[in-house]
């Protein structure tokens, strides 16, 4: 194969003359950037729904991505609003976006330049880069409560004794209080195996994490997780009575054949718990409010809340705090508190003299 050569900013590029249609040179890209993924450690699915996520991106602008521009993100993101796509998936199809952009800026910039005459822009900007959903949007709803959670659990213990299969039934129980009381994600608690239980690390026993979200796209963060509020109990209960009697593998909270719980079927596990506890619509919740309750009820009893941070594996303690949201009667439970306080150690020091 011939090659020419073309000096851009002030370096060698070698360009193949077989990669000179852009649609073509475009893809090997695109398989460069999955290819980076797998190298990083991201997971098979997230893999798999950012691709999905990218491809359709790139369709919509009918353009190579060197060629695009603000303004035509704008028309795609803006088409997508007018179809109904909630702000979460056109954040996500964005997100895909920039991140591939990045690794071409990074990888591949100067065999742009040297095969189209294009220098790299991301097109995306602080005007078109879909915003999170913030704690004032009538979107998120606030955390079930912790009597709430409570009425939840109890329900889940009863049907263990009345479920036509133990194991599965056992499993649910164990695997919905460690997501509330360990704060995890649905994902974390899927790939979590046995021997990542560790009953002899700390006061209470600690998970090991491997596969932690991480920010930016930096691939998984591991963590240490305590197992608090008597969650230690029902794991080692979960470990000795239950897993035996499901099927052998390595998987911590395995489906019928052994494999990982997908977040889906997490998801959709909880939703029909919900229905069988024929709950009404407000007192329904997600895996991941869970989490969220998990944040707020231990800021309301007074835990750190850098603890919480590192308890849940933020990056920043701003982002725990979009997670806490306080009862309606917070303020009022700790100005009570305080008094209390205040009086019991004035009738001490009343009693001492």
């Amino acid at each position: 194969m011939s090659h020419t050569f073309r000096v851009v900013q002030g370096r060698t590029v070698e360009v193949a003359h077989a990669s000179t249609d852009p649609l073509t040179f475009q893809l090997e890209c695109v398989e460069a950037f999955v290819t980076s993924r797998v190298v990083r450690g991201f997971s098979a699915v997230t893999i798999e729904n950012e691709t999905g996520e990218l491809e359709r991106m790139l369709a919509a602008l009918g353009k190579p991505v060197w060629e695009a521009t603000a303004d035509d993100v704008d028309r795609v993101v803006g088409a997508m609003a007018a179809d109904g796509l909630l702000a979460s998936t056109r954040r996500r199809y964005v997100q895909a976006l920039s991140s591939f952009h990045r690794f071409l800026i990074t990888r591949r910039a100067g065999e742009i330049e040297a095969l189209f005459g294009v220098r790299l822009t991301n097109p995306i900007d602080e005007f078109n880069a879909s915003r999170h959903v913030g704690d004032d949007s009538p979107r998120l709803l606030p955390p079930p409560s912790v009597s709430r959670v409570a009425v939840f659990f109890d329900f889940l213990k009863e049907r263990i004794g009345s479920a036509r299969k133990y194991a599965p039934a056992a499993r649910d129980y164990a695997l919905f209080r460690t997501l509330y009381h360990a704060g995890l994600r649905s994902d974390e608690a899927s790939k979590l195996e046995i021997a990542d239980v560790y009953f002899g690390r700390g006061p209470f026993g600690k998970l090991h994490v491997r596969f932690g979200k991480g920010a930016r796209t930096s691939g998984p963060r591991p963590r240490w997780v305590p197992m608090l509020d008597h969650l230690d109990l029902v794991v080692r209960w979960y470990l000795e009575d239950v897993r035996p009697k499901l099927p052998e593998s390595a998987v911590l909270f395995c489906d019928q054949s052994g494999g990982a719980m997908a977040r889906g079927t997490i998801r959709n596990r909880l939703r029909y718990l919900q229905d069988l506890e024929h709950c009404s619509p407000a007192d329904r919740f997600s895996p991941h409010a869970l989490r969220r309750a998990c944040a707020t009820h231990n800021y309301e009893r007074g835990v750190d809340l850098v603890a919480i941070q590192q308890m849940l594996g933020h990056w920043t303690v701003g982002s725990t705090m979009r997670y806490v949201r306080p009862s309606e009667t917070f303020i009022e439970d700790a100005y009570r508190s305080a008094i209390s306080d205040t009086v019991a150690f004035l009738q001490g020091d009343d009693d001492a003299h």
